[in-house]
């Protein structure tokens, strides 16, 4: 049996963390789809930064589309539900078997919009709207500001995944979020059956304390913070407050583990992919995580319902110096930061091509693009 398929018994979903027009030009999507239990796919703006960048594949589409193109933001979106579409399509077979519990795709909004919960809105709803398939999930961001955007998204069934989540604090506000949205809807006699993920990022803790781990705790504050989120998960589904609006006819919102590759060379590169087995949760992975998983991967156990032994590692970390509240705070303001970073040189970038190729009158960036590379 293929390890991808023994993660798939286990009854965790696996997603690919990328998308690019060439990976659906030539079939490999839907190869990882038959060959590897792929059932849904993330992107980001980083994402399809490197898709642009690296591929000549867009530039018929930003030549042909540049000259009619509202912003270079407009065009980038045009670009993204096209592709992301096709993704859509593809998975489209797993959401009907599964009746809406896996085969999505994700798009989010512009990062830009991270600390403005009223266009965050406006943003997800018309971005569902121009997408046109019931399988794509549009991102917000679990910060301050996106916790009422994510509220209100839900309340009007826009399915969201909540990104850029980094600890056991933001992943219950976001599903608090996401179960006030789905109570109301309740209240107000709609369907509550509104779909939703969370996604908790895994591998940029243990960046960020290569140099004040100890050597015991090398590269285990990531699967740490995991194992007590996924305890969090575990209650939030058995709370009676959930369980009344499951009774109505709510779903629950899933855990997702993203940012699941390993960035240290000396560790294994199946790490996080290993230790984040667990059912009713999804990984996401890059595809290098996804192709070592399945030529090497093993699965020895689930992940504890539990915690397991993060209490010990956390306590372990906060002995060291580590004030493990300040620095999820810290790292979902750098990857909101990053996401920013990548998003503004998209923008540039998709705005230099129309301004070469489309002819006539040149495309101009989009207003929240510095157009500085």
């Amino acid at each position: 049996m293929k390890q991808t398929k023994a993660l798939q018994d286990c009854g965790q979903s696996l997603w690919l963390d990328n998308i690019t027009r060439d990976l659906l030009n030539d079939g490999t999507l839907q190869r990882y789809i038959d060959e590897f239990s792929v059932t849904g796919l993330t992107s980001n703006p980083t994402i399809f930064e490197h898709a642009i960048e690296s591929s000549t594949t867009y530039d018929a589409d930003i030549s042909r589309k540049a000259s009619s193109a509202n912003s270079a933001e407009d065009l980038f979106f045009d670009l993204a539900l096209s592709d992301l579409g096709r993704a859509a399509d593809l998975f489209r077979p797993i959401f009907a078997r599964t009746d809406g519990v896996d085969g999505w795709v994700s798009l989010e909004v512009s990062p830009l919009l991270a600390r403005d919960a009223g266009r965050t809105i406006d943003a997800a709803r018309d971005l569902h709207r121009r997408g046109g398939r019931p399988n794509l999930f549009i991102k917000i961001p679990g910060t301050a500001e996106g916790i009422p955007a994510i509220e209100e998204a839900i309340f009007a069934g826009v399915p969201i995944n909540v990104t850029l989540l980094f600890s056991r604090e933001q992943y219950v506000a976001a599903a608090e979020a996401y179960l006030r949205g789905i109570e109301r809807r309740i209240a107000a006699g709609l369907n509550p059956a509104v779909a939703s993920v969370a996604s908790l990022f895994i591998s940029r803790w243990d960046v960020a304390v290569a140099k004040a781990a100890p050597r015991e705790l090398t590269n285990r504050l990531g699967i740490a913070v995991a194992q007590s989120t996924y305890d969090a998960y575990q209650n939030f589904l058995a709370s009676p407050r959930f369980q009344r609006a499951a009774n109505a006819g709510a779903r629950p919102q899933r855990l997702l583990f993203a940012s699941t590759g390993t960035k240290d060379p000396k560790a294994p590169d199946i790490l996080y992919a290993q230790a984040l087995a667990a059912p009713f949760t999804i990984n996401t992975m890059p595809e290098a995580a996804l192709k070592a998983f399945d030529d090497h991967g093993e699965i020895h156990s689930a992940l504890s319902p539990d915690g397991g032994d993060s209490e010990v590692v956390l306590a372990g970390f906060a002995k060291a110096g580590v004030d493990i509240g300040a620095l999820a705070v810290r790292l979902q303001e750098e990857g909101a930061a990053a996401f920013a970073k990548s998003w503004n040189e998209l923008m540039a970038r998709i705005a230099d091509k129309g301004r070469v190729e489309a002819q006539p009158g040149p495309m101009q960036a989009s207003p929240h693009s510095t157009g500085e590379r």
